[in-house]
């Protein structure tokens, strides 16, 4: 009973590390979708600078031990940085709309 309940234990920490990875990966994924969207923004050009890093670190994160709290904050940061990114977004589609009916 001993060794099933030790793979058992391995099993779960693995199965959480796979959880992690996808959870984490969906974040930096969402984030770097909008790179396109990015660049049309006034002060774009300072985000995606950061871009490489991110992917960077997404071609990595599979090496990288991460806890529910690490995954937790990471999520929290990327709600957050949409929260912040959904005005300037929306003011920009606003302009290429309005652009569009004056030509």
């Amino acid at each position: 009973m001993g060794v099933a309940a030790e793979t058992s234990g391995l099993f779960m920490a693995d199965s959480d590390s796979v959880k992690h990875l996808v959870r984490i990966t969906n974040c930096l994924q969402t984030i770097l979708d909008l790179e396109s969207q990015l660049e049309k923004l006034e002060h774009g050009n300072s985000l995606l600078d950061e871009f490489a890093v991110l992917k960077s670190f997404l071609e990595k994160i599979d090496k990288v031990e991460l806890s529910e709290t690490d995954v937790e904050r990471i999520e929290k940061a990327t709600s957050n940085f949409l929260k912040e990114l959904k005005e300037p977004l929306n003011r920009q589609a606003g302009r290429r709309k309005t652009g569009r009916r004056l030509q």
